[in-house]
Formats: C-alpha cells, sequence, structure tokens
C-alpha cells in the first residue's frame, strides 16, 4: 500500500490538471532530481563525461521526434539532419558573434532548427506515412549534403570540421578544450529540465490535445475545427526545435568538435530507435529508450571485462546491434507502447497491492 491514491483530494482545477497529481510521483521526481544534481560529486569523471551528458542530449532530441511522431502520428527520419542545423547554425552564430553568450546562441539555433524543420514540414498535409517518411528522409540526406558543400557552414574550415570555441559564462567555462565535466554537465541537465517540463506543458495543453487528435484521425481533427496544416507545421517547428537544441548541445558541450558525419542516417535511426524501445506518446519512454539505447553498449562492454572475459570493440557492437534488433522485435510483437507502458502496468500492479483483482 505504498503507492495508492486514497485519501489524496483534488480541491481545485489546478491540482486536478497537475502533471504530477499523486503525491509518491512527486517525491519519486524530487529523489530523481536530487541524485542527478549531486552525482557530479561522486568524482566519476567516466560516468558524467561518457554517460550522462550523451544520455541527457540523446533522451533531449527523443523528445522532440516523440512530440512529432508518437503525440502528432508524423513519421520522420530526418532527426540527425536537424541535430546537424542546430549544431551548424551555432557554430556559425558564435563565431560570427563572438561576444554573445553561447547559451543565447544555442537557443536561437533551436529556433532556425524549427524554421527548417517547418519547412520541410510543408508536405505533411498532402501526404502521409510511408510517402511522408520518404520526404523527411529526402531531407536527411539534402542538409547533410548542405553540410558537406557549403563551406560557409562550417566558416572556411580546411578540415571541413566544427571546432568549439572556448565560451564563458559568468566567468565559469562552459565549451572548449578547458571546460569540465561537471560545468557541462550541469548545463546539459538544465536545458533537459527546462525542456521536458514545457514539453509536458505542451502536451498537456490545447496545443497537445490538438495534436493527438490529428495523431488519432486527421479527418475527424478537421470536422472538429482543427486547422491541420498550422498543427502539423507546428509539431514539426516544436520537434525540430528540439533536436536542433539537442544537436548544438551535443557538438558544443559533448563532443567538442564534429564533422558532417556525426548527423548521418545513422543517427536518425538511432532516435527513432528509442522512442520505438521507449515508448511513443510517452515523455517518459523518451528517457527510457535513450537510457536503454545509449546506456547497453556501455553495459555489454564493462559487465564481462568485470567478470574476467573482455570483449573486443568490434564484438561489443555486434551484441549491441543484435540485442537492440530483438528488443525492437519484441516490444512491437509484445508491447507496442514500449517501456513506458511497462511502467505504467506496473504502478497500477502497485496501486491495487496487496489485493490485485
Amino acid at each position: 500500500m505504498l503507492y495508492r491514491e486514497t485519501g489524496q483530494f483534488k480541491t481545485d482545477y489546478a491540482s486536478d490538471q497537475a502533471i504530477f497529481p499523486i503525491l509518491q510521483d512527486r517525491i519519486g521526481i524530487a529523489v530523481i532530481l536530487a541524485i542527478a544534481i549531486a552525482i557530479p560529486f561522486t568524482g566519476h569523471d567516466f560516468l558524467v563525461n561518457a554517460v550522462l551528458i550523451p544520455f541527457l542530449i540523446f533522451a533531449l532530441a527523443s523528445i522532440g521526434l516523440n512530440l512529432l511522431t508518437g503525440y502528432t502520428g508524423l513519421l520522420s527520419l530526418g532527426t540527425g539532419a536537424f541535430m546537424g542545423v542546430g549544431a551548424y547554425s551555432c557554430y556559425r552564430l558564435t563565431s560570427s558573434f563572438p561576444d554573445v553568450n553561447i547559451l543565447v546562441w544555442i537557443i536561437a539555433s533551436g529556433f532556425i532548427t524549427a524554421a527548417v524543420g517547418a519547412v520541410f514540414g510543408i508536405p505533411s498535409l498532402r501526404i502521409k506515412g510511408f510517402y511522408l517518411a520518404v520526404a523527411t528522409l529526402a531531407a536527411q540526406f539534402f542538409l547533410e549534403w548542405c553540410f558537406i558543400r557549403i563551406p560557409w557552414l562550417y566558416n572556411y574550415n580546411i578540415s571541413g570540421a566544427i571546432e568549439v570555441p572556448q565560451r564563458e559564462l559568468f566567468g565559469v567555462i562552459i565549451t572548449g578544450p578547458r571546460a569540465t565535466s561537471e560545468t557541462r554537465y550541469y548545463v546539459v541537465l538544465a536545458f533537459v529540465m527546462v525542456m521536458t517540463w514545457l514539453a509536458s506543458n505542451l502536451v498537456h495543453g490545447r496545443i497537445g490535445r490538438m495534436w493527438m487528435a490529428v495523431r488519432d484521425m486527421d479527418i475527424a481533427a478537421e470536422l472538429m475545427g482543427i486547422r491541420l496544416l498550422p498543427t502539423k507545421l507546428l509539431a514539426f517547428a516544436v520537434s525540430s526545435f528540439y533536436c536542433g537544441v539537442a544537436g548544438a548541445l551535443m557538438v558544443f558541450l559533448w563532443y567538442g568538435g564534429a564533422e558532417a558525419s556525426a548527423f548521418n542516417i545513422n543517427q536518425s535511426f538511432t532516435v527513432l530507435f528509442m522512442i520505438i524501445i521507449g515508448g511513443l506518446g510517452s515523455l517518459l519512454g523518451s528517457f527510457m529508450g535513450a537510457a536503454l539505447i545509449y546506456i547497453l553498449p556501455i553495459v555489454v562492454r564493462l559487465l564481462p571485462e568485470s567478470l574476467g572475459l573482455p570483449l573486443q570493440a568490434d564484438t561489443v557492437e555486434h551484441i549491441t546491434y543484435m540485442t537492440v534488433g530483438v528488443l525492437i522485435i519484441v516490444f512491437l510483437v509484445g508491447e507496442p507502447a514500449g517501456l513506458a507502458r511497462l511502467w505504467q502496468i506496473g504502478k497500477q500492479k502497485l496501486r491495487v497491492w496487496p489485493f490485485p483483482y
């Protein structure tokens, strides 16, 4: 009886519409946030730099794609390219205006990516499903070509790569080779927390209901007065905004530099797999999918080593691919709603425990 709603009354509209109406959920979120903030104090630089920072960045990109695919029902295979638009936009802005704070340009790169995503979302009014996926795949290849063939995007660098400059915030170095892992982690964590809160409010409000109405049956949604083109374009823009910010964070606060190949089609499929396994139409599923797919190779590599059975890098890669493939098939057949649905089932069982019915 540790997880139940009995005795928790809602006396106004605000409490009835709360994102976490149950006390146990609010306590759980507070504990998770406290642990996330305290982890850098443990001194595990590998955990912070190689696990947590990329996990948060991929979770943010998964939220972006989930808003489009999970909540609006529009397929996209251009996530990697939209992340690249955010990264290259941020690089051009900070190269042209070095005195402006880098955090401002990371947010601005999200808006630029939103505009690009809205342009490539225009065909969504006429086509959907497989044909829309092919259209976004064309966007992936076109944008990737631009990253390689337009020298202005990488500031005419001879290597053709983005080299992240050193930038400070209130005297603390947050980008560049001298930035510490803890500083970069806290910046990424702040972005993810704020943008997750914004996404949660979006999907629980009028815009989220419009997206879900379009997802369930667009003709019925149009008959109810929902304008399809602005609604779909808004979904593309918001999704691209999240992907653009994630791309900028990935290059400026994790990689420290990148080439066009970092935003290829494999990146798009990776984020797509994350939301399929985590759960379509669930913000929590975005985090679960990102955690499983990104942390899985690390576990596959470290667990055999701890047991005295080290594996080669290519063996780890093959095992990871096979495991992810099996998981995708299992979830598509057994539980299409992904890990998020399993979590909901577990919470429901805890609510009635120890008196199941």
